[in-house]
């Protein structure tokens, strides 16, 4: 099954529920293991909103993260604004293939494509739109705060079910009375060959009620074509709240 026919606007509830902001690089790459896995087990999925601009509202971007990051999460919520337009008015269904396409226009982007300063303008945003064969006017909707209010309803469900000290993606497994966890982040995409085994190893620890956490800092460097960093040896990093510490100021 591709994102293309979740069943989302269907009476029954997903399997999952994905909570997902576009400049989220651990969003992305669970995403595509979450794929692997719907496309081999007919998994059905609702890929919601969480926004990472609304989750550090409250923190102090110059102090707590690397330079970038508040340009970056907010062309992430800049992104969901769109996302969120055009769920209202298509449905649920459209969300897979436009978070899919929004991926392609930013994550498999080779390195030196120059999005730094295009990620989230109406332009980035329509060439996605386009991407998922859905109208480029939704674009325009980047610069509508109006949808902030239901992004951050969204965000704040998403916290209600984990905790606030966690970042994204969030996971509902078997929602709406299932366990969510944020994560499993993880540093590269699984083969098809382990996408499932690896699935079915997570899904023990989510059914277990008493289990909360399993977690390390030092981690691979996002595998990802506009990081340059996909390498058959790629070089840990020691991660900090959401960001490469050696990055972050001193």
């Amino acid at each position: 099954m591709s994102t293309t026919d979740t069943g989302t606007d269907a009476d029954t509830p997903p399997d999952l529920e994905f909570f997902w902001d576009p400049v989220c690089p651990f969003a992305w790459i669970t995403s595509r293991w979450v794929e692997k896995v719907v496309a081999q087990t007919g998994y059905t999925v609702d890929w919601r909103f969480i926004s990472l601009r609304v989750l550090n509202k409250d923190r102090d971007y110059a102090k707590d993260f690397p330079a970038g990051y508040e340009r970056g999460h907010t062309a992430g919520l800049r992104m969901l604004r769109v996302a969120a337009k055009v769920r209202a008015d298509l449905g649920r269904n459209v969300m897979g293939p436009l978070y899919d396409a929004m991926g392609q226009h930013y994550w498999e982007m080779p390195k030196g494509s120059g999005l730094r300063d295009r990620i989230g303008t109406a332009e980035h945003t329509a060439g996605a739109l386009a991407t998922a064969g859905l109208p480029t006017e939704y674009a325009l909707a980047v610069d509508d705060d109006s949808w902030d209010a239901e992004i951050e309803a969204e965000t704040e469900l998403a916290l209600s079910r984990t905790g606030r000290d966690v970042g994204t993606p969030i996971i509902t497994f078997e929602p709406p009375d299932g366990l969510s966890f944020f994560g499993p982040v993880i540093s590269r995409v699984p083969s098809d060959e382990q996408a499932v085994p690896l699935w079915n190893a997570v899904i023990e620890l989510a059914r277990f009620p008493g289990f909360a956490e399993l977690k390390r800092s030092l981690r691979e460097a996002p595998q990802l074509n506009v990081l340059g960093t996909v390498t058959d040896a790629p070089e840990m990093e020691d991660w900090e709240a959401g960001s490469r510490k050696a990055h972050k100021p001193r």
